[in-house]
């Protein structure tokens, strides 16, 4: 069975196929010629000669149906895990005459899906025909193809033929961000060490102080920093926005890229690093994303696709940071190297003991309950080795 589907497949890719009704109309001509040759009747070879000319007919105009087609894709806008991708192909027909009854498939990395072909009734002469379709994309990651398969069985339905054209696609999936409210990882890092350091939430929390600019009022602004006289002028709500006094300190949040991971625990460890840079953004640190590929990465666009190619187990090209970091895991044992007024979060392996292996220093962190939302954790207070 898989031999003559392996066949077929080639036949339908380099020449024709012929579909059912082929089939039986070649049957019908073989049955017919044969009856012929032993009857010598004239009318059975007449027969047996219209079947094979249609035949030969219907093998060659699938092939003239496809030929001179031009494909192009346009770029796929990136999308985050759980999302669909809208992928759009264009079909140029600059042929005077039309193009009809055609089947087309893109042809997907297994990871996406199995991909699902669709029948095109006519391409008009001199005109480009869109393609547009929805592809979920379960996981984040960076994938790409390079293959679109058109097949048609026009005029007459008695073989399929099937031509691959060349269009490169890149689909990059961004991971999950958490819409987390408040962090101490984040909130509190650095506090030891530079008790000048104020935050961005001491900061909204102020109601006097140099104003940087005037902005209009968007949902969840407190209505303490209203600057009513503006407000009035302009007939709707202006927020002030004050100046942030920081002590300069850098936030690194560094992905063990380098370990071995659980693929679910590896998974949940890039969304929380995604998490985490975007909260720090929104709350106006300087932060930087550390993977054991790349080094130091900032920047939200670099950073969501830095985070979408990583991958456990990678080489590394650069050391670690030597000033304190926030440190993802799930080796026990890298939190013992760890910097000065560093911060952790582990995903402890089901194969190690942790308590045995850590050593008690003065880090904050904490362990990831597999039983517990990573978002509520993410938010939870730290504990200290």
């Amino acid at each position: 069975m898989k031999t003559m589907k392996a066949i077929a497949d080639w036949l339908e890719s380099h020449w024709a196929a012929p579909a059912y009704s082929g089939w039986v109309l070649i049957g019908l001509a073989i049955f017919f010629f044969g009856a012929a040759t032993n009857t010598m009747a004239g009318w059975l070879y007449v027969i047996s000669g219209v079947s094979i000319a249609i035949l030969a007919i219907a093998a060659i105009l699938p092939a003239r149906n496809l030929q001179k087609l031009k494909i192009r894709r346009r770029p796929i806008q990136p999308v985050s895990a759980g999302d669909y991708l809208t992928i759009e192909i264009e079909i140029e027909n600059p042929t005077a005459s039309a193009k009809t009854m055609l089947q087309i498939q893109d042809i997907l990395p297994y990871v996406l899906g199995t991909p699902v072909p669709e029948a095109i009734e006519e391409i008009a002469p001199h005109s480009v025909y869109l393609w547009a379709y929805y592809q979920l994309a379960p996981r984040r990651g960076i994938y790409r193809w390079h293959e679109v398969q058109l097949r048609t069985g026009a005029p007459l339905g008695l073989f399929w033929y099937r031509r691959s054209w060349e269009a490169k696609a890149t689909a990059v999936v961004y991971p999950i961000i958490l819409p987390i409210k408040n962090c101490p990882l984040i909130d509190e890092m650095g506090r030891e060490n530079s008790p000048q350091v104020y935050s961005q939430q001491r900061s909204q929390m102020a109601t006097e102080g140099i104003t940087r600019t005037l902005r209009p009022y968007r949902y969840g602004d407190p209505f303490r920093l209203i600057h009513w006289r503006s407000s009035a002028r302009y007939g709707e709500f202006r927020v002030r926005e004050l100046e942030i006094f920081t002590g300069g300190q850098e936030i690194i949040i560094a992905l063990d890229s380098a370990s071995l991971w659980h693929t679910e625990d590896f998974e949940q460890a890039v969304s929380a690093a995604a998490s985490l840079y975007f909260y720090a953004n929104r709350t106006q640190r300087q932060v930087k994303l550390w993977t054991a590929q790349t080094g130091l990465v900032c920047g939200n666009r670099v950073v969501l696709e830095t985070l979408a190619a990583t991958n456990p187990g990678e080489d590394t090209i650069g050391e670690r940071p030597s000033q304190p970091l926030i440190w993802l895991t799930q080796n026990p044992v890298s939190l013992n190297t760890l910097p000065s007024g560093s911060r952790w979060v582990l995903w402890p392996p089901t194969t190690t003991e942790t308590e045995k292996i850590i050593v008690s220093r003065d880090k904050p962190g904490f362990e990831i309950q597999p039983d517990k939302p990573l978002e509520f954790q993410l938010q939870s207070p730290l504990t200290r080795l």
